[in-house]
């Protein structure tokens, strides 16, 4: 039985250390749902259960890493495939389309990608950067509505020209 809780409570030397750990992961959680909410309500393919998976999984990558007493060496190898990893998964969210070779799903990745980076910075026990980091995306996914009103202009004069 000893060996039992020794497994479950490898890394969590104390209480403190244990809410310390839940406070990251629920912050994380949080704040990976409330990026993925916005984006689910704007009709993104990557929503709530993407964005907090990412979110959480960052986290959770490198709690358990310095968790384990990794050095700084070894967890900054660890946040570098991260960013990697999370990239690759960016990276199939992009799709090139028709004829005029627009390209969809650039915002899509570059959300995931922010998100893993808040997941991290909320492992790491920096939670007040992970807060102002996700209300500056939330500011940023915002301005959409200014990209598509510009984008919804030009299409305009482009039809105009092309009745003349």
């Amino acid at each position: 039985m000893d060996v039992l809780w020794q497994e479950f409570s490898t890394g969590l030397h104390d209480a403190k250390q244990l809410s310390h750990v839940v406070i990251r992961l629920l912050v994380a959680a949080l704040l990976g749902a409330v990026i993925g909410l916005q984006r689910q309500r704007t009709g993104k393919p990557a929503g709530l259960r993407t964005h907090m998976f990412v979110c959480l999984g960052a986290a959770l990558f490198v709690i358990s890493c310095a968790g384990a007493g990794m050095s700084s060496d070894g967890l900054s190898r660890v946040i570098q495939g991260i960013v990697t990893g999370i990239g690759f998964l960016g990276a199939g969210s992009i799709l090139k389309l028709g004829v005029e070779h627009d390209i969809k799903g650039l915002t899509t990745a570059a959300g995931v990608w922010m998100t893993a980076a808040i997941g991290v910075s909320a492992g790491l026990g920096s939670v007040g950067l992970a807060l102002m980091a996700t209300a500056l995306t939330l500011v940023v996914f915002w301005l959409e509505r200014f990209e598509h009103k510009g984008k919804q202009e030009r299409d305009e004069k482009k039809d105009d020209s092309q009745q003349q």
